[in-house]
């Protein structure tokens, strides 16, 4: 095969780390990963798997017993007991060492493992909770991952099927320490490579029948709007569908249908104009009939009657066929201007190699294929299995309309990190069947924004689009809202995709992976980390009637909290509801978290790095933050081609200091000078006694103030990125806490309840200053539970 579908691989393990016999061999990879083979043959495989590319792991410290016919094996972590036979439950167990449980920790081959779930295939047609796959971490703290049916890598780059009869597993006994298991999967099978910037910004997708017309009058419609996108996705309609059924069905298709898209390479050229990247969909399964453009090139090269039309079958198992797939089918597109593939395959998991599956076949080809010129290769396909974090973005498929789809989002999307696969899009709003409910749609859009990836998808009935003005205002308002905000995120977001690559750490994050031993961490699945410096937990259920916010069962840990969007802070280290209307969901950030968004939110201009950063700051903490920009498009990154910009917070000696330290690297990647706006959260008005310095000199600063939200925001213009800026003030200026009081008549103001109820109710408030006492008026009123909940809520924030 070409070169590019040569991997680069370092599969062989140090010898050092072996203890082998006449037929098994393992290897202990590192204290808490162990390979474990055997083999009737005495034959062992040391070359590249589907799912497993290095095991070039360093040399392990172990020791070694022997005796009456047992091998036993100690590291640091696990404990291996080994009879020298065939793997028997009696005869190969592991203990993983530090009293994680009484007995649960001792795993017996064969035994079913109860860790934490992974992710699935696909969620096509499901309308609420599936089942998950195994992932590769426990609260049990071991799981195996079996590579015994993963077919071989060759050097030449394609494969070959593993023998039969073999064992090869690999079992992770990391006890709790989750986020170091994950990072040594990423370093067994291979690191999630970098996004290119536009994948972070909206994708607007749909299975609708657009003309070139129609198409670029809606995007006409969202620049109006001010709702920006990135990524263009035209379903199956760019091609042709309506086919003599002696051709197939027209599922599958490669031929632009010019009667909707007379001039392809003029909309490809307009849509990059825009800033906006674009994706055909391909069904590859009914191969290529002789309708196609392509058809007699493609027939010529794989030895076809095409004179007798006979079709080219799609038989991804021949690398001949693949190379001519790519060669006549996809690269003549993308030369008009397609930018990556969205493989929609669908056909089942078989192909003519005995547990080969097509699926994986495209994934990986087509993301080797997508980077042959240098740039950064991205493809869109669903989940094949473990490994699949190497081909992202992941599709989770065809979700019903439904609240319950909705529910099992958030859950779906953390959990999935616990087999690496960290960069999920889902058909945000759902895709089909259901109902209509603007609430839902405006809660699922609003989950797309703290969600890997953000496309906007819907079936091709013509009451399903998620156009936001299709909606009532308050929802309208809302998803147009939630849209700029995923724009305004792209440089923290871009940091985040870096953190993945270098640091094998995913955007997404279940709570456990920091809070491993808190039981709250796990009864709390639907509340994640997303990124370092934030915590989202998605609204997933209708308001509540009258009192019109929506409740959620949130966990906050030890210390200060800050929700992003309301301004109200928390105090930590309890459970608690809180409740939100349309406008906005809980996203919490930690004191001292620095968090850099951008107001330039464009297509165009959220593919590049921004001329203006709006950072905001957390007070009651230390902090820091470095953000990471490179060129947003090609593999330089590998070479460490890049800037980064440090940032800190500091509260010492009576002094707030935020510091935007001078940029490292790569200088040209941005703009020589920046305006940053800095928001410091937590502050009472200190407008007169902000000090602003820019490489040390004092420089004029705007302020503004917030005072219900008690920030305070400092502007300081034309700083070049080698000075760097400082802005600081006195510690007297910090203002902890809410204003209880406004907060409550606020939400009291819009509640629909009876008058006297909300004026009893304000009277005690406004009269009662001891907060325990308050409480115990309130509960004695027998207020109904969610009225008491919100009131709860304020009154014991801080």
């Amino acid at each position: 095969m070409d070169l590019i579908y040569r991997m680069n691989t370092t599969p062989a393990a140090c010898p050092d780390n072996m203890v082998a016999g006449e037929h098994y061999r393992i290897t202990m990879l590192t204290q808490g990963l162990m390979r474990l083979e055997y083999s009737p043959d005495g034959v062992f495989e040391d070359r590249p798997t589907q799912t497993v590319l290095h095991r070039d792991f360093s040399k392990t410290h172990f020791r070694v017993l022997r005796r009456d016919g047992m091998l036993e094996i100690h590291t640091d972590r696990l404990h291996l007991v080994y009879n020298q036979g065939p793997f028997s439950p009696q005869g190969l167990s592991i203990q993983v060492k530090g009293g994680l449980t009484q007995y649960h920790s001792i795993w017996r081959y064969g035994q079913k493992v109860g860790d934490l779930g992974g992710t699935a295939r696909t969620l096509d047609e499901a309308d609420g909770a599936i089942p998950l796959e195994p992932g590769i971490l426990s609260r049990s703290g071991f799981a195996v991952l079996d590579d015994s049916a993963s077919q071989i890598l060759l050097e030449d780059g394609w494969l070959e099927p593993r023998k039969k009869g073999i064992q090869d597993l690999y079992f992770w006994g990391y006890g709790h320490d989750y986020t170091l298991a994950l990072q040594d999967f990423y370093r067994l099978c291979g690191q999630t490579p970098m996004l290119p910037r536009f994948a972070l910004g909206n994708w607007w997708s749909r299975y609708y029948r657009y003309t070139q017309q129609s198409y670029l009058e809606l995007m006409d419609r969202f620049q109006q709007e001010n709702i920006p996108f990135t990524v263009g996705v035209i379903d199956m309609d760019w091609h042709l569908v309506d086919i003599d059924p002696k051709y197939g069905s027209g599922w599958t298709g490669y031929t632009w249908n010019r009667e909707l898209f007379p001039d392809p390479p003029a909309l490809l050229e307009e849509l990059h104009r825009r800033g906006m990247k674009v994706t055909l969909n391909v069904h590859p399964a009914e191969g290529v009939q002789a309708h196609e453009e392509q058809y007699l090139p493609m027939a010529k090269e794989m030895g076809v009657d095409w004179q007798a039309e006979d079709p080219v079958a799609c038989d991804p198992a021949d690398p001949k066929f693949l190379e001519a797939y790519f060669k006549y089918l996809h690269h003549p597109l993308e030369e008009q201007g397609v930018d990556f593939w969205w493989i929609d395959w669908q056909q089942g998991s078989l192909c003519k190699v005995e547990g080969l599956d097509p699926l994986w076949i495209f994934n990986h080809y087509h993301f080797l294929d997508n980077g042959r010129d240098g740039k950064r290769p991205m493809t869109f396909s669903r989940y094949a299995g473990p490994g699949s974090h190497r081909y992202p973005v992941g599709f989770s498929g065809d979700t019903i309309v439904t609240w319950e789809s909705l529910r099992f989002q958030p859950y779906f999307t953390a959990n999935a990190s616990n087999i690496g696969y960290g960069w999920w899009s889902h058909d945000i709003g759902g895709h089909m069947h259901g109902y209509r409910n603007d609430e839902l749609v405006a809660r699922w859009v609003q989950l797309g924004v703290y969600s890997p990836i953000n496309r906007l998808h819907a079936s091709n009935s013509p009451f399903q689009g998620k156009e936001p003005w299709r909606y009532k205002e308050e929802a309208r308002q809302a998803m147009s809202e939630a849209l700029r905000e995923r724009h305004r995120l792209v440089p923290y977001l871009y940091t985040m995709n870096h953190r993945a690559w270098k640091e094998g750490r995913p955007l997404v994050e279940p709570l456990y992976y920091r809070w491993s031993e808190a039981p709250e961490a796990y009864e709390h699945p639907d509340q994640y980390f997303f990124g370092t410096q934030l915590m989202a937990a998605p609204v997933t259920s209708p308001r509540i009637d009258g009192l019109n916010v929506a409740k959620v069962p949130v966990w906050l840990p030890e210390g200060t909290w800050y929700d992003c969007y309301t301004g109200m802070v928390y105090t930590g280290g309890r459970t608690l509801d809180l409740y939100r209307s349309l406008d906005s969901i809980p996203v919490l950030a930690p004191a001292g978290a620095i968090l850099p968004l951008t107001d330039e939110i464009t297509g165009a201009q959220a593919a590049s790095n921004p001329a203006s950063l709006r950072i905001k700051v957390f007070a009651g903490a230390d902090g820091d933050f470095t953000l990471y920009e490179d060129d947003n498009t090609t593999q330089k990154y590998l070479d460490g081609v890049c800037l980064t910009t440090p940032m800190t917070y500091r509260e010492a000696d009576g002094r707030a200091v935020f510091t935007v330290h001078p940029a490292q690297g790569a200088l040209s990647l941005v703009p020589a000078k920046r305006t940053f706006t800095v928001e410091l959260m937590g502050f009472a008005d200190g407008s007169q006694a902000v000090e602003a310095k820019v490489g040390g000199a004092s420089v004029p600063a705007k302020t503004s103030y917030d005072s219900f939200r008690r920030v305070l925001s400092v502007t300081v213009e034309e700083v070049p990125a080698q000075a760097g800026l400082e802005i600081a003030l006195g510690l007297e200026h910090r203002q902890a806490g809410n204003d209880t009081l406004e907060r409550c008549f606020c939400f009291l103001d819009q509640a629909e309840l009876s008058f006297d109820l909300k004026d009893e109710i304000y009277r005690r408030i406004t009269g009662e200053s001891r907060i325990p006492v308050l409480l115990g008026q309130l509960s004695a009123m027998e207020l109904d539970r969610d009225l008491y909940g919100v009131l709860l809520e304020i009154l014991t924030a801080w």
